[in-house]
């Protein structure tokens, strides 16, 4: 079996400082990898299996993962990749998307095994005096370098001063967790060398880098976001995450396959062989099968065959009568009648517009009156309800 060092390799795009990673790696050394996510949604999507099954690696290699949820840096937006100002989001939708990270996090890594920290616990606690020592560490003609501030300085668009304290506060959660290295995609290139310099200014050895490849969307075109509606969720329904991959163009097959499938090289191979239909099937069953399990993907292939593949008619809605049940608001009654496992899944389902109610999509959780209701999430059949 080939080493840790070299698994990364393949998948890495870049690895600073390769050698001396490797070197880290070959003598045994108990490493903390960081991995810094920012909860400006309420969920992950598969693009996001990327860099979590590069820390299942260094989990099973017996190192520490230490994921931070930015709840302190995603009131600033982190401006990567931005052409605009990313919105200020409040204390209470970021708290609420944080919440449901923990259970999508256990889709791939060993919970027992992961630190989780949120970076409000040194940055919402800094002094205007220690922000300002922070930000002596570095010039602002190093954050400016940063490709996507040059572009919109010569655009001539706005950059919002506070954007320039979100690399700084990146930065400083390497220092905080005395990060040994830090991942993530390419677009946080700048962002993860830039915490090496901070770092070295507060006397740490720096973290080593390694950055790894974006998964494009749906659309084939732009980087897989909640933003732009191309997105396959983590915890989306089995129906929705196979009838998305369905979707994807064909030539994203092989990179879907290579980045997020889970499989082996010969699985991969023997999946890329296939016509584009058939492997984008096989595909869209490997990832229901990661997510949701064998049982749901089997019962997504057969939801999808019937409506598209056979034509047959959805079937007939049949009602529930709730009397004997103390439920009331829409989350209680997904949970209830089988449409979310959990009052998070619901609420998440609401907040992506994936819900239905009475024909209307909902986007927050309400009290039903009294009557009958029809409830649906994503292309699934209704489910009716009585409530007396």
């Amino acid at each position: 079996m080939s080493s840790l060092f070299d698994r990364l390799r393949e998948r890495a795009v870049e690895i600073h400082i390769g050698d001396h990673l490797r070197a880290r790696l070959e003598r045994g050394d108990s490493l903390r990898i960081k991995l810094g996510l920012d909860p400006t949604a309420p969920d992950l999507h598969i693009g996001h299996l990327v860099v979590l099954d590069i820390l299942r690696l260094f989990q099973d290699e017996g190192h520490t993962v230490v994921v931070i949820i930015g709840d302190y840096t995603a009131l600033i937006g982190d401006p990567s990749g931005r052409s605009v100002t990313r919105p200020m989001l409040t204390e209470e939708e970021i708290d609420r998307n944080a919440e449901t990270y923990f259970e999508q996090l256990d889709l791939v890594l060993d919970r027992s095994k992961i630190e989780v920290r949120h970076n409000s616990e040194w940055l919402a606690t800094m002094s205007a005096a220690d922000i300002l020592r922070l930000m002596a560490k570095a010039t602002l003609q190093q954050v400016l370098q940063r490709e996507d501030f040059a572009d919109r300085m010569k655009a001539g668009t706005p950059i919002s001063a506070h954007e320039v304290l979100y690399p700084f506060n990146q930065a400083y959660d390497s220092v905080a967790i005395k990060a040994d290295v830090e991942i993530g995609g390419t677009d946080q290139l700048f962002n993860l060398l830039f915490g090496r310099e901070i770092q070295k200014a507060y006397g740490q050895e720096s973290q080593d880098v390694a950055v790894f490849p974006l998964l494009e969307g749906t659309d084939g075109v732009q980087k897989m976001g909640k933003s732009l509606n191309n997105y396959i969720g983590l915890t989306e329904p089995p129906e929705e995450i196979y009838g998305k991959t369905m979707s994807i163009p064909d030539s994203l097959i092989e990179k879907y396959v290579g980045l997020v499938s889970g499989l082996t090289r010969d699985e991969q191979a023997r999946v890329l062989a296939k016509k584009p239909r058939d492997a984008k099937a096989a595909l869209a069953r490997q990832l229901v099968r990661r997510l949701h399990g064998d049982g749901a993907a089997l019962g997504a292939e057969e939801d999808f065959d019937r409506r598209f593949r056979r034509r047959e008619p959805v079937p007939v809605i049949t009602f529930r009568n709730l009397d004997d049940v103390d439920a009331r608001t829409v989350v209680e009654v997904m949970q209830v009648v089988g449409l979310a496992k959990s009052g998070n899944e619901a609420r998440r389902l609401l907040s992506q517009r994936g819900v239905k109610v009475d024909g209307d999509v909902q986007t927050t959780d309400f009290t039903l009156s009294r009557g009958s209701h029809t409830i649906q999430v994503g292309k699934r059949p209704g489910v009716g309800v009585i409530i007396r």
